[in-house]
């Protein structure tokens, strides 16, 4: 396993609140990496659905692996897989499903079908809540929809890779949810995030891989694992002037707080 020996943690401290570890890029190794990662420091994952095939498959993984747990959901741009809302339903009643999620809205590559995207972003919202579920949400060039649905429906969760403003982040703190911050934060190009992080309160930051997507720097552009999260957390500890075992535990609280895990 690729793996840069000099960030190896003395001790389990961290636990990825997003992770996609049913991705086709793991094919072939991934019960290899997955058996390995506790040699890495990390304590627990949550692994995302994106439709009702994908969710399945991140409910037998969790049921594979004590360390993880799974979110069951409908990503906006997986609405065409036509998954019913029912199935969603039905997959969240399983014993390791922590959250709905992965949901939200992407005005990035499509905003023909916001009428669609908002449809099913909300009825996910809105059984989130009949569950007493966190979800787990992706805003992508949507913040003032994304916004405007959590402020009418107000679910606990997180709003994943937060990519807003200052602003936006202490909105989403109003309203009792957490930010979730993953390898983007060390990219050269990241100028919002590092100010978002000083503004919020340390007891609403979660850390986060989108593995396999968004390996931190230097290893930008490499497959993603849980193991990378050492780096990401690394950054954030210079930002707020902490160690990066402190950065560790407090948002694996944090976390575990979220996700009653």
């Amino acid at each position: 396993m690729s793996y840069p020996e000099y960030l190896k943690l003395g001790e389990n401290l961290i636990f990825d609140t997003h992770a996609h570890y049913d991705d086709s890029r793991f094919d072939g190794f991934r019960d290899e990496l997955l058996s390995e990662l506790h040699r890495y420091g990390v304590k627990n994952i949550i692994t995302c659905g994106v439709d009702g095939d994908s969710s399945r498959a991140a409910l037998a993984l969790a049921e594979k692996y004590a360390f993880m747990f799974a979110a069951v959901g409908i990503h906006p741009e997986n609405l065409e897989r036509n998954t019913p809302l029912d199935d969603i339903r039905c997959l969240s009643a399983h014993k390791k499903c922590v959250a709905i999620g992965e949901i939200g809205l992407d005005y990035y590559y499509t905003s023909d079908n916001k009428e669609e995207q908002l449809k099913v972003f909300e009825e996910q919202v809105i059984l989130a809540n009949e569950l007493s579920l966190p979800v787990i949400v992706h805003d992508r060039e949507a913040h003032a929809d994304t916004l405007e649905v959590l402020k009418r429906h107000k679910p606990k969760g997180v709003l994943h890779c937060f990519s807003g403003s200052e602003e936006m982040a202490k909105e989403i703190i109003k309203l009792g949810m957490y930010i979730g911050v993953g390898g983007s934060v060390t990219f050269k190009n990241a100028r919002k995030l590092p100010e978002v992080i000083t503004a919020i309160p340390k007891e609403r930051l979660l850390l986060e891989t989108d593995c396999p997507y968004l390996c931190p720097e230097p290893y930008r552009g490499k497959l993603c694992h849980s193991g990378y999260i050492a780096i990401t957390a690394q950054k954030v500890a210079e930002i707020l002037g902490l160690s990066r075992d402190k950065v560790l535990r407090i948002t694996s609280k944090n976390a575990s707080n979220l996700f009653s895990v």
